[in-house]
């Protein structure tokens, strides 16, 4: 099924419900001047349930082998289903992939569960969304505790590079709103 553009609706020129700014902890604030990535990391129950969660907090370290970190919320549905497999897809979200990141967030209802109204295909780290160019499959190698967040880390396993349009304008957060990367020259 084709994703369908949106736009929010809203009569607010901002979230009403947010802290306002000089009230914020000045981490947060630091943390939000600085644009992140914007992925989808997947996961899958051994009884064949799946989990996943929209994550901006996380890098690659290139090496032999290549390494991802990130850091999660241990109460997500995410958590228990990656621990649980020991492997996760990590899917980079594109601009066309705005509400399936407020989906994964918690932002946008998800009437029949997360993963339904999307095209998914299953891999054996994960459910990827079809018709994406750019995912990885990682197998867990530890957590701990950092801050008010889970530090994962993860062995990449194989990578799929998109190229063209599934590669096209990554989807990035800063300052508590999407932005795309111009990737035209």
């Amino acid at each position: 099924m084709a994703e369908e553009q949106y736009e929010r609706v809203t009569i607010h020129s901002s979230d009403p419900f947010a802290t306002p700014e000089p009230l914020r902890s000045p981490v947060r604030r630091l943390r939000g001047r600085l644009p992140a990535p914007v992925t989808l990391w997947t996961a899958q129950y051994p009884d064949g349930r799946s989990a996943g969660l929209t994550v901006s907090s996380m890098l690659v370290a290139d090496g032999e082998p290549g390494r991802i970190v990130g850091l999660l919320d241990d109460e997500s549905d995410l958590w228990p289903a990656l621990r649980e497999s020991g492997r996760f897809a990590v899917t980079v979200l594109t601009s066309a992939d705005r509400q399936l990141a407020d989906r994964f967030a918690g932002l946008l209802p998800a009437p029949g569960g997360l993963f339904r109204g999307y095209g998914w295909e299953p891999t054996s780290h994960g459910p990827v969304p079809a018709g994406r160019g750019t995912w990885v499959g990682c197998r867990l190698d530890a957590s701990r505790p950092l801050g008010w967040a889970l530090l994962v880390e993860a062995t990449i396993e194989r990578i799929e590079l998109g190229t063209g349009e599934a590669a096209a304008s990554p989807l990035l957060h800063h300052r508590g709103r999407y932005r795309e990367l111009d990737t035209s020259g």
